[in-house]
């Protein structure tokens, strides 16, 4: 029997996916910022060396990602506010990672569940659910990332408004805050970049993916 509960909550769970695994690309994937030290010139813009930048960066990501990290910014001095705006980042980069796990799970559970026979999925429009999100979610950050192509700058100060409401620490002192030297606004814009990218291939996979079966079935009919 076909149910549309599960089917819906599985088309979640992969929306969820996509969205936390191109999150998580500038994140987990230490490699991109170490090739923006280089392309967006950061020693000159932060007048410090590089080795100094990147012992700086991976100690700042250990306490954001790894548990029971302390919070160190290498040679680069901070704010006790500059700090609690990166103790509000970590409970966000907390919050993507245990989303990420869960819908990984969901998705992997319901798979196989469906595979099993236990429930059959729904085709909304006739249309495999992966397709739908798929889709759905790539329309929907078509207009995001065209919204934030337009002006990246706004759209910056919308996101720490819509994530961090109430609080000023993001603003921070070029001169008490010394480690946002070493993160430049150009560089948060190549990460939504990255992330942009991302959610838009994983779309598209997730609706060629969902077509090849119709494709094969039309060939087939056609022999």
């Amino acid at each position: 029997m076909k149910n549309k509960i599960l089917t819906g909550l599985l088309g979640f769970f992969i929306a969820i996916l996509i969205i936390t695994v191109s999150i998580g690309l500038p994140i987990y994937v230490r490699p991109f910022y170490y090739l923006q030290v280089d392309l967006l010139d950061i020693p000159t813009y932060s007048g410090a060396d590089r080795e100094d930048i990147i012992v700086a960066y991976n100690e700042l990501l250990d306490y954001l990602t790894v548990p029971g990290c302390e919070f160190k910014t290498g040679i680069f001095k901070y704010s006790e506010s500059g700090k609690s705006h990166f103790v509000d980042c970590k409970g966000l980069f907390d919050l993507n990672i245990s989303a990420l796990i869960i819908s990984l799970f969901g998705v992997a559970v319901l798979l196989i569940l469906n595979k099993r026979g236990i429930f059959e999925l729904w085709r909304p429009f006739g249309m495999n659910i992966a397709f739908c999100s798929g889709a759905y979610l790539l329309g929907a950050f078509a207009i995001i990332g065209g919204l934030v192509a337009i002006d990246f700058s706004t759209a910056f100060r919308i996101f720490h408004t819509i994530f961090f409401p109430g609080k000023d620490n993001w603003l921070f002192s070029w001169y008490e805050d010394e480690i946002i030297r070493i993160l430049p606004q150009n560089f948060f814009m190549n990460c939504a970049i990255l992330i942009f990218v991302s959610i838009v291939l994983l779309c598209l996979a997730c609706i060629i993916l969902s077509l090849i079966p119709r494709w094969r079935a039309k060939y087939a009919a056609e022999d």
